[in-house]
């Protein structure tokens, strides 16, 4: 029976044939874009609720412990920049020796730091403040034992206020993360206060020794 079809009968189930696939083809098309929009959808979902919860994160921070943060940020770039400018500037090896033990553990605590901010949702600042490029661009133009002296004059200077900043965190800070890295970061500054007035002094009898060398040599002459 089926041999006796006519044409036009076997045209006819061609076109149905077709049809029906272009029917098929059509339905997977849409059920593909669905399926594509609502991944997407998904993707947006979960940026959204990635962005709301940093956020969420960053305000639950007292202005306290964010000042803190950004403070210990600049004041950690400074150390590591005016560390580089002593291996290259100074005179004295005790300060050479104390500029590069600035830049090693500096960098450390300023990745500490920066993990603790990505955590908080904190964007730290990237540039010195005015203060610390101010000393940085007049401690480039010395050099010597001149620099010697006002580099250590600084770092002692320096010191001294981190030491009672960190001490200050780590005792009030509210955000218990912020506090452990105060806590953990503090030993590290109170070593460098005392290595610091340790090579200050180095610095200042350097100084003196000099002074002393041109007198007697004037009145030699």
């Amino acid at each position: 029976m089926a041999r006796n079809l006519s044409v036009p009968a076997r045209l006819a189930g061609v076109v149905s044939f077709c049809f029906a696939a272009a029917v098929c083809a059509q339905t997977a098309n849409n059920a593909a874009g669905k399926a594509n929009m609502h991944n997407a959808a998904n993707v947006g979902t979960t940026a959204a609720a990635t962005n709301e919860s940093m956020n969420s994160k960053a305000s639950t921070l007292t202005s306290g412990d964010r000042k803190f943060m950004e403070k210990a940020a600049q004041g950690g770039m400074a150390e590591v920049k005016l560390g580089q400018l002593a291996t290259q500037k100074a005179q004295s090896d005790d300060v050479k020796k104390f500029g590069q033990k600035m830049v090693d553990d500096h960098s450390k605590a300023n990745d500490q730091l920066k993990q603790v901010a990505s955590t908080k949702g904190i964007t730290l600042p990237t540039d010195l403040d005015k203060s610390s490029q101010h000393e940085y661009d007049k401690l480039s133009k010395m050099s010597g034992a001149q620099f010697d002296r006002e580099y250590m004059d600084h770092m002692v200077s320096d010191h001294k206020k981190d030491v009672s900043e960190f001490q200050k965190e780590a005792k009030s800070g509210k955000d218990a993360d912020v506090k452990q890295f105060a806590s953990s970061t503090l030993p590290v500054l109170q070593e460098h206060l005392q290595l610091a007035q340790s090579a200050d002094k180095v610095a200042r009898n350097e100084g003196k020794t000099q002074t002393s060398s041109r007198s007697n040599t004037k009145s030699g002459s």
